[in-house]
């Protein structure tokens, strides 16, 4: 399961580069966030779930919504559509772990071991040389960078509230009130700094419909479920895996290759990730 929602995360940046070239990126995320949200409610309707009792949890998932969607994803979207490589993206979002872990343990109480954090830094080092040539050619551009940092903040920050404030919500009410409140926010971001124009392809229907039902109704389930399951450093080791994975899609989809260095790197980030799991608290 866990190398699965690696996979899945993964997809989100090669599918958000094959649709960005026909859409903007706040409404293609507004959008996106709509129809996820009309979904979730529809389910939650017909599987009567039951949905927060009182306004501070409403409020508090309406918290974890933004950060983990409309300032994560928001910012990823914005930082391809500025230039920024897809894989970049990804290599910046792979610090992740490093953030939890440390917010972990003064937040949540967490402890992380001597081991943990030799595999935090041999999976670190391992994303870095995955995309390392990348970083070498200066792909994308200062705001991009920004962006994609403010992406990773996002993501941390948004982790740790969840596992904090959100534990013991219904996931099917509980997405639906966070994609909810991701899809307002983007829409409001569409109408103050774009146009709203899409160019239904074909190529970007299937971005459309990969990034809403596959990544956001599957990978974010899987997301949140595994938070609840385990420790949110643990889980947030995961995403070590993600930037080796999305190097190796943009190798096949968009011909972007990697060398030997790359190769070491995913090998040296997956023994990163084994550490991690091994040496998790309990």
């Amino acid at each position: 399961m866990p190398a699965v929602l690696a996979v899945l995360w993964s997809t989100g940046f090669i599918g958000v580069k094959f649709g960005l070239p026909y859409a903007e990126p706040a409404t293609f995320l507004a959008y996106r966030c709509t129809l996820v949200a009309a979904i979730l409610i529809l389910v939650a309707a017909i599987t009567r779930a039951p949905w927060p009792k009182s306004p501070a949890a409403y409020l508090h998932l309406i918290v974890a919504g933004l950060l983990l969607q409309a300032v994560n994803l928001g910012c990823v979207f914005f930082a391809i559509d500025q230039g920024v490589d897809a894989s970049v993206t990804a290599l910046i979002n792979g610090l992740q772990p490093v953030l939890v872990a440390i917010i972990a343990v003064s937040v949540l109480g967490e402890r992380s071991s001597i081991g943990q954090w030799l595999g935090f830094g041999l999976g670190l080092g391992g994303v870095a040389m995955v995309v390392w040539r990348k970083l070498e050619l200066g792909v994308g551009t200062p705001l991009g960078m920004s962006l994609s940092i403010c992406a990773l903040l996002g993501l941390s920050i948004g982790v740790i509230y969840q596992k904090k404030f959100c534990d013991e919500m219904d996931l099917r009410t509980g997405m639906a009130v966070q994609t909810a409140a991701a899809a307002i926010a983007m829409w409001f971001v569409s109408s103050w700094l774009e146009t709203g124009a899409i160019d239904w392809t074909g190529e970007f229907i299937f971005a459309f419909v990969w990034l809403s039902v596959v990544l956001s109704l599957g990978a974010i389930t899987l997301l949140l479920y595994l938070i609840r399951r385990g420790q949110a450093a643990r889980v947030s080791s995961l995403f070590f895996l993600v930037p080796p994975a999305a190097a190796v899609f943009s190798y096949f989809m968009f011909d972007e290759t990697f060398g030997p260095i790359a190769l070491i790197g995913m090998i040296v980030s997956v023994i990163g990730v084994a550490f991690v799991n091994r040496f998790s608290c309990h």
